[in-house]
């Protein structure tokens, strides 16, 4: 998978791009991330990306031009499965969302700033627009960010243990159960014997009802 990132403020997303499990499945080959500076597209001397919203108003707004100009380069290089823009007025990101877009070739993401992007930008060239929460956020990197994660990680090959991915919170529209390791008692606090009897049924058993009983208690919406 190729994810390339349109950002007014690249730097915020070097970091979390380049630790861990993304940083191992880029050096694998499993993915590339390619981070695009806008303002290298930027207008006149001082690289213009943004202006004042017609109509008045407070903050200021991406400008088509650049945006305009980068898209035209990418897309006329490949095809793009999704145009994605992080914003706080599109769709949830769930864990389905992730899962079907981990099952893409090539997706382009754009960072907003500022006050927003000029809407004939998103006419044009957006395809899905995603939102992590309803809140907003100085601008789209951490977002995206939050974004990508979810997606790499379930791609093959990428974590160790495949199956560890697939039993996440929310894959089965459950959260997860409590889970344990080693030692079996610590500090009086005892782990449930049913995880230590070696029996596979009745631990399958009992990590579904305590994800059910989890559920309940704290995201009783998603067993609406």
């Amino acid at each position: 998978m190729r994810i390339d990132i349109i950002s007014a403020a690249p730097k915020l997303l070097d970091s979390p791009l380049n630790e861990s499990i993304l940083k191992r499945a880029q050096d694998n080959g499993v993915i590339e991330i390619v981070i695009h500076d806008l303002r290298e597209f930027g207008l006149g001397k001082y690289h213009q990306i943004d202006d004042t919203p017609f109509g008045g108003g407070a903050g200021m707004v991406m400008k088509p031009e650049p945006l305009f100009a980068l898209f035209t380069r990418l897309t006329s290089e490949r095809d793009y499965d999704e145009r994605i823009f992080m914003s706080p007025d599109g769709e949830m990101l769930s864990q389905p969302m992730a899962n079907n877009l981990s099952m893409l070739s090539n997706i382009i993401i754009l960072c907003g700033h500022y006050k927003g992007v000029d809407e004939r930008v998103r006419e044009r060239w957006i395809t899905k627009e995603i939102s992590i929460g309803d809140y907003v956020l100085t601008g789209g990197e951490l977002p995206a960010c939050v974004l990508v994660d979810a997606i790499v990680r379930l791609i093959p090959g990428v974590i160790h243990d495949s199956e560890s991915a697939l039993m996440d919170s929310f894959q089965n529209g459950l959260l997860d159960g409590p889970v344990y390791t080693r030692p079996a008692e610590f500090e009086g606090m005892r782990v449930p014997e049913t995880l230590l009897s070696g029996d596979h049924k009745k631990i399958d058993q009992y990590r579904h009802d305590e994800a059910l009983r989890r559920t309940r208690e704290r995201r009783p919406d998603l067993l609406e």
